[in-house]
């Protein structure tokens, strides 16, 4: 039997509907009971969409998941898939590990090293936070004096996982483009005195500075999506007067926006990260595929209006397609 903690949000809705439509034998649990490894006793396997948004997961999601696969019970997200999500930093290294085709990034641990790497570095730069998603904490230092600015913060009073300003910009913008209503412009003011839940249980981020190569000419990402055997993805175009496509909303699903080499490259990689699920981030330079960065999870809404999707042999299937059902059956295949 599967276990599956269902959360508002998340990929567990879809979960319970394709376990009721396949018949499955699946059990509603709590992961944030204290006795949570007691109730998954007659469980053989656990499913919980951890979200990097809710400040309990952040306490021990990925603690308890590893704890449960410990037991020898089937996990989704297991170890290879989760333990290096909303960390760019550990992406960074995990990337360089398997030789994936990574921007070239530098993070610092102390502000000597950052300081005299800024001397020499020609710019602009992509200054990151290791968390967030859609874009969150990620800028331009257009100067070797922005860098430094940048710098000097990270290594003094830091930065809040929740860039208030930034955040109320995102908000007219989407307003703006009749994206979203005025009563979410007015939360974007309030947020500005009162920061989210989740930016004060992270604390302030500190201690390091990251930093990657600013590609140019890229009005685009592209987003692949390999659970398994099957891929699919979208292409985000670029914000206007900006550089970053995560979180625009402006998006392209038909297959003549992908090109089959970077769908390849996907799979490739995936079977060395030996992961249930994952989407690799990419943009280009000289029609070659650079990844920025990855992730397990996703906005299930954003991906409903997919046209098709590809199998590891590179065929296509046109039409609607269930994900959601696909990670469960990789859950019971695992189980036998």
């Amino acid at each position: 039997m599967i276990a599956i903690h269902h959360a508002n949000s998340s990929f567990s809705d879809r979960w319970i509907a394709y376990c009721d439509a396949n018949h499955i034998a699946y059990k509603i649990v709590d992961c944030y009971r204290s006795d949570i490894i007691h109730e998954l006793d007659d469980c053989d396997a656990l499913m919980w969409h951890i979200s990097h948004q809710n400040p309990k997961d952040i306490l021990f999601a990925k603690q308890l998941m590893y704890s449960v696969q410990a037991a020898g019970k089937k996990v989704f997200p297991d170890f290879n898939t989760i333990w290096h999500f909303d960390d760019k930093v550990g992406q960074k290294y995990l990337l360089e590990a398997i030789k994936g085709p990574l921007v070239p990034t530098w993070v610092f641990y102390t502000k000597k090293e950052a300081l005299a790497w800024a001397k020499t570095a020609s710019f602009p730069k992509v200054f990151k936070l290791r968390g967030g998603a859609g874009s969150a904490n990620v800028r331009l230092a257009k100067t070797k004096s922005e860098a430094q600015h940048l710098i000097n913060k990270a290594f003094w009073n830091g930065f809040s996982q929740y860039d208030a300003v930034g955040n109320l910009k995102e908000r007219m913008r989407k307003y703006q483009l009749g994206k979203t209503e005025l009563f979410d412009v007015l939360k974007g003011f309030i947020r500005i005195l009162y920061p989210t839940r989740h930016a004060y249980i992270a604390g302030r981020d500190r201690g390091y500075i990251y930093f990657q190569e600013f590609i140019h000419e890229n009005n685009y990402d592209i987003r692949v999506i390999v659970i398994g055997d099957k891929a699919f993805a979208i292409k985000r175009m670029v914000r206007d007067n900006d550089f970053r496509a995560s979180g625009s909303g402006d998006i392209k699903y038909e297959k003549n926006n992908f090109d089959d080499a970077t769908i390849q490259l996907s799979f490739e990689l995936s079977d060395r990260l030996q992961s249930e699920c994952v989407a690799f981030d990419y943009i280009y330079q000289n029609k070659k595929a650079l990844l920025v960065e990855i992730s397990y999870g996703f906005v299930k809404e954003v991906y409903d209006p997919c046209v098709g999707y590809w199998d590891k042999k590179m065929n296509w299937y046109q039409g609607p397609f269930n994900p959601y059902g696909w990670m469960v059956e990789a859950v019971q295949g695992m189980l036998g």
